[in-house]
C-alpha cells in the first residue's frame, strides 16, 4: 500500500494504529491517555520584556553583568540598597562564576541562580530567583545585547516567575538593574 492507494479504510485502519503507538508514546512518559493536548499547555503565565539602550559597547555590557567586581559596584548603586529594603536583603558578597552552570549571588544573597548560556558579548541566560520565593523555585533570565548606534540595545526577557510578582519585578529590573547600570557605564 502506498500513500497514494490509501482507501478510507486503509487510511481509519492507519490512523488508529498511530494514534495507539503515539498514545502508548505519551503514557510512558507520564501523560495521561485522557487529558487531551488542550488541558496540558497554558498560556496565561507572566513575563517580563524590556527593551533598554546603553551608550556603551557589548563588551561592557557584558562584563558589567558577568564581573563580580563590577556587578557590586551596581548593587550599590541600586534602589534596593539604598532604601529599607537593604536590611531585608542580607549581607553576602556579590560572587559571579561566568561560566556555564557556575552560580551567581547578588543583592546580599537576596538573588542567586546558575548560568545556563554565555555567548561573550551577546548573551546571557540564566536560571534566576528570589529569595522570597518558595524553594527550589526558579525563573529564566535572558538578555541579548545587540550593537546600535554607538551603544548597546539589551533585550531582556524573563519567565517562569510567580505571577503575583509581575509587577514588582519589571519595576525592580529598571530600577536595581538598568538604572545603575546606565549610571555604572558612564
Amino acid at each position: 500500500m502506498t500513500a497514494g492507494n490509501l482507501t478510507r479504510r486503509d487510511f481509519s485502519a492507519l490512523a488508529g494504529t498511530l494514534a495507539g503507538v503515539f498514545g502508548a508514546v505519551g503514557t510512558a512518559v507520564g501523560a495521561t491517555p485522557e487529558a487531551s493536548p488542550g488541558e496540558e499547555i497554558t498560556h496565561s503565565s507572566a513575563a517580563i520584556r524590556q527593551e533598554v539602550y546603553f551608550s556603551a559597547s557589548e563588551t561592557r555590557v557584558y562584563q558589567a553583568l558577568t564581573v563580580t567586581e563590577q556587578f557590586d559596584k551596581i548593587v550599590q548603586l541600586s534602589a534596593a540598597m539604598n532604601s529599607g529594603m537593604k536590611k531585608m536583603l542580607g549581607a553576602s558578597p556579590t560572587t559571579i562564576d561566568a561560566q556555564p552552570g557556575g552560580a551567581f549571588s547578588l543583592f546580599g544573597g537576596y538573588v542567586t541562580g546558575r548560568f545556563l548560556e554565555l555567548v561573550r558579548d551577546t548573551r546571557i541566560v540564566q536560571a534566576w530567583r528570589a529569595g522570597s520565593w518558595d524553594a527550589g523555585q526558579y525563573s529564566i533570565a535572558t538578555y541579548v545585547l545587540e550593537p546600535q548606534g554607538g551603544g548597546t540595545k539589551l533585550v531582556f526577557e524573563h519567565k517562569g516567575f510567580p505571577d503575583e510578582a509581575a509587577a514588582h519585578l519589571a519595576e525592580g529590573w529598571h530600577i536595581n538593574y538598568w538604572n545603575p547600570l546606565t549610571k555604572f557605564l558612564i
